[in-house]
C-alpha cells in the first residue's frame, strides 16, 4: 500500500474496523509519519448491467455511488447514509445470484430507498431515471410521492392512538 502522500510502500496499519463488507484500516507512513484510511472489500463476481438499450456493461459501484450522490447533492444526507444506501443495493444484487440485471431493477432499488432517505433526492433521481417528459408529469410523480407520505403518515398515528 503506497502511501498517499509521499508514495512510499513502507507503512503500519494504527486501527482495523470491520462491518458487514468492509474493512477499514487507519494506516501511519512510515517515511513522512502522516496517517491515512483505506478500504478493504470483497471481490465480489462479475455482474452484468442490461441498459435499457439492450447493451450490457460490468456493475461499477462507483457508478451507481456517484448517481445517488447527484441526487443528494447540498441535501442534509450524511455520506455514511448514502454509501450505506449503495452498500445495501450491492448486496442485494449480488444476493440475487444472477450474472445479470436489469438496469431497470437497480433503478427501483434506488428510488425505494432514497424516497425514505431524503424526498428531494428522491424527485432528482426519478427525474433523471424515469426521463419525465414534461412538468406535469413531474408534478404528478411529486404529487404521488405527497400522497404516498400522508398515508404513512396516517397509519403511523393509526398504530400509535391503537397503543
Amino acid at each position: 500500500m503506497r502511501c498517499p502522500y509521499c508514495g512510499k510502500e513502507q507503512n503500519k496499519v494504527v486501527d482495523t474496523r470491520e462491518s458487514d463488507e468492509t474493512i477499514r484500516r487507519r494506516r501511519e507512513c512510515l517515511v513522512c509519519g502522516r496517517r491515512f484510511t483505506t478500504y478493504e472489500r470483497i471481490a465480489q463476481s462479475g455482474l452484468m448491467v442490461i441498459k435499457q438499450d439492450g447493451r450490457r456493461e460490468a456493475f461499477d459501484r462507483q457508478k451507481l455511488l456517484n448517481g445517488v450522490v447527484k441526487a443528494c447533492a447540498k441535501r442534509p444526507v450524511p455520506m455514511e447514509s448514502i454509501e450505506a444506501l449503495v452498500d445495501e443495493i450491492e448486496l442485494e444484487l449480488h444476493a440475487l445470484a444472477r450474472p445479470e440485471v436489469d438496469s431497470q431493477r437497480i433503478g427501483q432499488m434506488v428510488m425505494q430507498r432514497l424516497r425514505v432517505l431524503d424526498d428531494v433526492a428522491y424527485v432528482r433521481f426519478a427525474s433523471v431515471y424515469r426521463r419525465f417528459a414534461d412538468l406535469d408529469s413531474l408534478s404528478t410523480e411529486i404529487q404521488r410521492l405527497k400522497e404516498k407520505k400522508q398515508r404513512e403518515a396516517e397509519e403511523q398515528l393509526q398504530v400509535k392512538m391503537a397503543i
